[in-house]
Formats: structure tokens, sequence, C-alpha cells
């Protein structure tokens, strides 16, 4: 199992880096990314923290932790400097925070946030086909979200993804302990937005083949 996309207390989350690390261990992950929220104010603070945890942490633990950052509620001009900015501090995930149906993220975001070549389009709410199919052409993946609110246009999100394409990743949005996912909930988010058995392997194999490219 890979997660691509939790928080810490560098942003909302409730944990440090090497207990939150520990307890996707537990749970079999082979990785998890952690991608606090940031915008211009604080970007240069939270990666660099995170990189240095990745340093001291992944020798020493089965699960590798993988520094990132989620850009959220930026004006969409802004999606492509803070994405080149994420990659100088050494983020290798950079999460967009997507067009969500249940916060007031700015019309545009989701289309900026493809252009800009971020990794992973996270709960993209009532993403548009041809969004979809800029994201498959760009590589972007397309998160079926684990979290309460996020989720709800899950279907929607995979039934263009998959009319396209486009590659699709569960994510749990983690803050919390309560938050992370075992792999039966994994697979429930998968085949609970309308992927069938074989979709659902695919995913996963094209999230281990990320993996190894990072």
């Amino acid at each position: 199992m890979i997660d691509l996309h939790t928080h810490t207390f560098f942003s909302d989350g409730a944990l440090v880096p090497a207990e939150h690390l520990r307890r996707f261990e537990v749970l079999g992950y082979q990785a998890v990314a952690i991608t606090d929220h940031a915008d211009s104010s604080n970007i240069d603070f939270i990666v660099p923290r995170i990189v240095r945890a990745a340093q001291d942490l992944n020798p020493l633990s089965k699960t590798r932790l993988i520094p990132g950052i989620e850009l959220t509620h930026i004006p969409p001009a802004l999606m492509k400097p803070l994405t080149m900015r994420a990659r100088e501090l050494g983020a290798l995930i950079i999460v967009g925070h997507g067009e969500t149906p249940v916060e007031p993220v700015a019309p545009g975001t989701n289309k900026a946030a493809i252009e800009a070549g971020v990794d992973l389009l996270a709960h993209p709410g009532f993403i548009t086909l041809e969004e979809a199919e800029a994201a498959a052409k760009n590589g972007v993946l397309l998160e079926l979200s684990g979290r309460k609110g996020h989720c709800l246009t899950n279907g929607h999100v995979a039934r263009m993804a998959i009319e396209v394409g486009a590659m699709l990743a569960v994510s749990s949005d983690g803050h919390d302990p309560g938050d992370f996912m075992t792999a039966q909930r994994v697979e429930t988010v998968a085949l609970g937005a309308g992927l069938t058995v074989e979709q659902y392997d695919k995913l996963r194999s094209g999230l281990a083949d990320l993996l190894s490219r990072l």
C-alpha cells in the first residue's frame, strides 16, 4: 500500500513525522507521503523539515517516508511557480488541492494544477472530461479520497478517469490515526467508487511503478 496524501502537525495533522511514519509501518504500507498544507507563506519552512525527517527516518523504517507538500487554496496563477519551488526544495510528491465540493476552492484550480504538473490532484470534485484528459496526458494522478466530504465525488472522478485512461490513486488525506486506512479500507474506497477488481489491481501496479521512480 502507498498513501500519497497525508498531514502532520506541520499543518493541521496531529502527529510528528516519526510517529506518523511508525503508524503507517504498523499498517503494512510500503510508503507514505507527508504532504502538509502550504502556500507561499510557509512552503520554505515545511518542505525542508519533511525532507530532513525522511533522511533521518528512512534508514530505520520498513515504510518509506516520501517528502511532499499540498498546495492548498492558492490562486490558480500561483500553482505553477509554487510547484516549481516545491521541487527545488526537495519535495518528491506535490499534491494540488483540487476543487472539492465541500470547500470554496477557486474555479480553475484543477486546470492550473494539472498544467503545472503536480503529481496528484486531490479530491478534484466534479472534474471535467477535458481536465481528466489533460491529467492523463500530463501523468497527473487523480485522487479517490478516503476523507469525509471529499469522497462524495469519488464515483464521478473514477468515471472520468476510466473514460480517458487517467491514472488513479486512493489516498486517506489522513490528519490523525483515525484517518489512516487499512488495506481493506483502501479496497473498499476503490471498489465503492465503481472500480472493478481488475481496475483496482491496475491502480496498485501504477502506484508501485511510481514509487520505483521516486
